[in-house]
């Protein structure tokens, strides 16, 4: 999860990077396993290497630091990072209850939504059918499938494939969960191509879709209330500024969604936050 503490990094530079760029020094950083991710400002090239080793000595087993150097970019979401430390960025990191193996530089995975990873999966009942695109490296799915529940995900990154299907089996979940190598707005485009990739479409839509939805596919969810059915529920993930809420909610009154709960669940750019909301299809 990511680094709190009441000493934060900026606070144990004091001294160490020149004052007229102390601001500078992000206040915290992720971890991913043992991998430490921070985004160090090319003004302080030159104080790298001491921020990477105040980095190692605040938890003992950290393995490598990564600097990301970009955003998400392409349809794989998958960020730049430079390694400073370390010889890898392959780990194994465990949240609320389940493994996962990834390599970081290769797949997305945001460590700061665990606990709403873990309030969506205490939703989930026995048996449901439950649709997740852009699953990743399943840290929806494998909440979900441990309830005893048939899942179906989706995910374009061939990496992140491979990593979903890993992390099914080390957490024996095998059976549960069947997944799809594509791209999930055009999957959901074409009528009966779920069942043509060897999904099995239940006849009355499904019980619940987890949507983490990427930035700028707030039309994707059409798509998904379609294959659902009435009384099922959508969790859905958009990027909004505050005041664009209540008239999003109207918007999805229209669309015959009742929202049953909303909160945002991080900051992403000046003004602009990540949102969730529960929707119930009416």
């Amino acid at each position: 999860m990511s680094y709190r503490n009441r000493i934060t990094l900026r606070d144990s530079m004091k001294g160490i990077v020149e004052e007229p760029l102390l601001s500078l020094v992000p206040k915290r950083f992720d971890y991913i396993g043992d991998i430490a991710i921070i985004s160090i400002p090319a003004d302080l090239e030159a104080y790298r290497d001491a921020i990477v080793s105040k980095i190692l000595s605040m938890r003992g087993n950290t393995r490598a630091v990564l600097n990301k150097v970009s955003k998400l970019e392409g349809e794989r979401r998958v960020a730049h990072f430079e390694l400073l430390s370390g010889e890898s960025a392959e780990t194994f990191h465990r949240e609320n209850g389940y493994t996962y193996k990834m390599d970081v530089r290769k797949v997305f995975f945001n460590p700061r939504l665990y606990w709403e990873r873990a309030r969506v999966a205490s939703k989930v009942l026995p048996g449901e059918s439950i649709l997740i695109p852009f699953a990743g490296v399943g840290p929806f799915v494998l909440p979900s499938a441990g309830k005893r529940t048939t899942i179906y995900a989706i995910e374009i990154n061939p990496d992140a494939c491979a990593c979903l299907k890993e992390n099914i089996r080390l957490n024996k979940l095998e059976g549960q969960v069947t997944v799809i190598h594509g791209d999930a707005d055009l999957i959901l485009s074409v009528p009966g191509s779920l069942e043509d990739k060897g999904f099995n479409v239940p006849e009355n839509g499904f019980d619940r879709a987890i949507v983490p939805t990427p930035y700028g596919m707030d039309h994707f969810l059409g798509k998904v209330s379609d294959l659902i059915k009435k009384g099922g529920h959508i969790h859905f993930y958009t990027f909004k500024t505050e005041n664009q809420i209540p008239e999003l909610i109207e918007d999805y009154k229209k669309m015959g969604l009742e929202v049953e709960f909303y909160r945002r669940t991080g900051n992403v750019a000046p003004g602009v936050s990540r949102w969730v909301f529960d929707l119930v299809k009416k």
